[in-house]
């Protein structure tokens, strides 16, 4: 940092000018640092107005140590000493560092020190001009000064302290967040020193809370689950939320029954600790896997895994359960299906899903269409080879892509066949057809709880310029049974827009009529277990007759799945199922 003193006196110099001189301790008394003069035994020779300002004293006398006043604190005494004397040795010096002024606030300041040549010997101030500014009087002799500036970076500091605290720290519980158990978790693992256990907890009912009560609920729940949990930990152990509604707790230097006496210990302070949001009280469950970490154990990964495998077999089981990850089968499955995630966005990226189709011929029915297919998913995987939809679609449910695959097919069958679909809804008008074309198009659950996936259609619609009658959306009875309330609703609501709707594997549950007259869908397809055995079986033969009979009353055209022999074929034509679909009738083919 410049020196403001050589800055102003001239190279050479005997003397200065009074006024001039009064002038440069004018401006360094103005100054926004701090500046200071000392001899070689650190004593002050002179002091701006900042610096005295930082004290509790009026003023510095001259002749005195700076470092007891100002500095205070015996680790900054003793840093700034050493760097005063690699100062009197050589170069200047920069260093950070706190000060405690007696009496006074703390701060931060940066100090620069440098070496003033000796042979510069300003006069002193006269004595009536001593008043005139905090700037005392001082004089050069030929022995060594140094020069000090000093900044205050208090705010600085404070910022980057902030800073620090909140890339390490979860913002609504003031826990430790991901990274920062990450990195102290790796830590223990590198170590190799003893055995500890992770903890993976999940609250059970979070999403309940969040949707019905909102997110400032929620986010008092996850404040006071984070508040029980810690209750019950020693003081050696590490909690962060990890994710959502997710926490890891570090246990160190814990076996394993200690491990499971915590967890139990830590769903018995949630449990018990009821919510309350509004005129409403809920119970909170937590699922809990446990791994355990050895000393010869690789990988802060894998304890984070297992432990994450462990919990979500928790889960499965039901509420408030307590996992050990032990390398099971099940956690092996779990595995297998989570490595589903990252090879299905991977596809997406790739441009590796296709399109089949297989047609649905009409049997014995006046209700025709010349074009009435149902397409059908694959994807195409890293070497080429085809993937049924049986192998990644339990895992693309589990993980909530399927939104993303829908909106995919959606997208693609309208923009490609929207030309089409208007060629043949004109041939309906001028012909009388009931439909010209018909397209089955496969929803899943979750984009039937989506409550933009009706805004989406629209968009679509509107951009493609398609007739909806040309498309017909498919959901399964087990979909609508979850949820009958909302599928209804939804059902009704894209009716009006002119789609058709069908009702898939219908049969395959146990109370299928007792809800059918809530959702009005066009076409019921009568599950493939039940259309398989209608030829060698009396009941199943009876069952699919009891189930036309009932769609023929309600108004609901039939689909016979899994039509595999001309066998079948001849049955649904007695019984009077109005359309077939299966191997027997048609191989799918490639689309798209």
């Amino acid at each position: 940092m410049a020196n403001p003193i050589l800055s102003v006196v001239p190279p050479g110099s005997e003397s200065i000018d009074h006024i001039e001189q009064y002038c440069l301790m004018a401006w360094l008394d103005t100054a926004h640092d701090a500046v200071f003069l000392l001899d070689g035994e650190m004593k002050l020779q002179m002091a701006n107005q900042t610096l005295v300002s930082w004290t509790s004293e009026h003023d510095f006398p001259k002749g005195h140590s700076i470092l007891p006043t100002l500095l205070g604190l015996s680790e900054s005494i003793e840093l700034f000493v050493r760097q005063f004397k690699a100062t009197m040795a050589g170069g200047p010096a920069r260093f950070e560092c706190l000060i405690r002024p007696e009496h006074c606030l703390p701060r931060w300041v940066e100090f620069s020190l440098n070496r003033v040549p000796a042979s510069l010997s300003p006069n002193s101030l006269p004595m009536g001009e001593r008043d005139a500014g905090s700037l005392r009087e001082f004089r050069f002799s030929h022995e060594i000064k140094i020069i000090g500036i000093a900044r205050d970076i208090t705010q600085h500091k404070n910022e980057v302290m902030q800073l620090r605290h909140h890339s390490t720290r979860d913002e609504l519980t003031s826990l430790l967040n991901r990274r920062a158990f990450t990195r102290r978790l790796t830590e223990i693992v590198n170590a190799r020193q003893g055995e500890h256990a992770l903890l993976f907890i999940d609250l059970d009912r979070f999403k309940v809370i969040n949707d019905s009560c909102g997110h400032q609920a929620g986010d008092r729940l996850l404040v006071q689950a984070s508040q029980n949990i810690q209750s019950v930990l020693a003081a050696q152990n590490i909690l962060a939320r990890i994710d959502g509604d997710e926490f890891a707790v570090l246990l160190q230097n814990c076996d394993q029954q200690e491990a499971q006496q915590t967890a139990a210990a830590i769903r018995d302070a949630v449990s018990t600790s009821c919510f309350r949001c509004d005129d409403k009280q809920f119970e909170i469950g937590t699922s809990i896997g446990i791994a355990l970490i050895k000393p010869d154990q690789d990988g802060t990964d894998c304890s984070l895994s297992a432990a994450d495998s462990a919990c979500q077999i928790a889960k499965k089981k039901g509420r408030n359960i307590i996992q050990m990850y032990v390398g099971s089968t099940e956690c092996s499955q779990l595995t297998r299906e989570t490595a589903w995630v990252s090879r299905i966005t991977k596809a997406f990226e790739d441009d590796r899903f296709r399109l089949f189709y297989q047609n649905i011929l009409p049997i014995s029915s006046e209700y025709g269409c010349f074009d009435h297919r149902e397409i059908l998913l694959r994807m195409v995987d890293e070497n080429g080879q085809q993937v049924e939809p049986g192998e990644f679609i339990p895992s693309a449910e589990k993980y909530h892509l399927m939104p993303l695959i829908d909106r995919w097919v959606v997208r693609t069958m309208f923009s490609n066949n929207a030309e089409n679909w208007r060629k043949n809804h004109e041939i309906l008008k001028t012909s009388g057809e009931k439909h010209a074309s018909l397209c089955c198009i496969n929803l899943s659950g979750a984009s039937l709880n989506d409550e933009l996936f009706p805004d989406f259609l629209r968009d679509q619609i509107a951009m493609h310029q398609i007739p909806p009658q040309a498309v017909c959306f498919e959901i399964t009875e087990t979909v609508a049974i979850n949820n009958l309330e909302r599928v209804s609703a939804l059902i009704h609501e894209l009716k009006a827009l002119g789609f058709l709707f069908a009702l898939d594997d219908f049969g395959s549950g146990m109370s299928s009529f007792a809800y059918l007259k809530s959702l009005p869908v066009d076409f019921l397809k009568i599950d493939g277990s039940l259309v398989l055995g209608i030829a060698d079986s009396k009941t199943d033969f009876c069952m699919v007759e009891a189930i036309n009979k009932i769609a023929q009353e309600m108004g609901i055209k039939t689909i016979a799945e899994f039509v595999k022999n001309r066998l079948i074929i001849d049955k649904l034509q007695d019984i009077g199922v109005n359309y077939a679909q299966g191997f027997g009738i048609h191989q799918p083919e490639f689309l798209y």
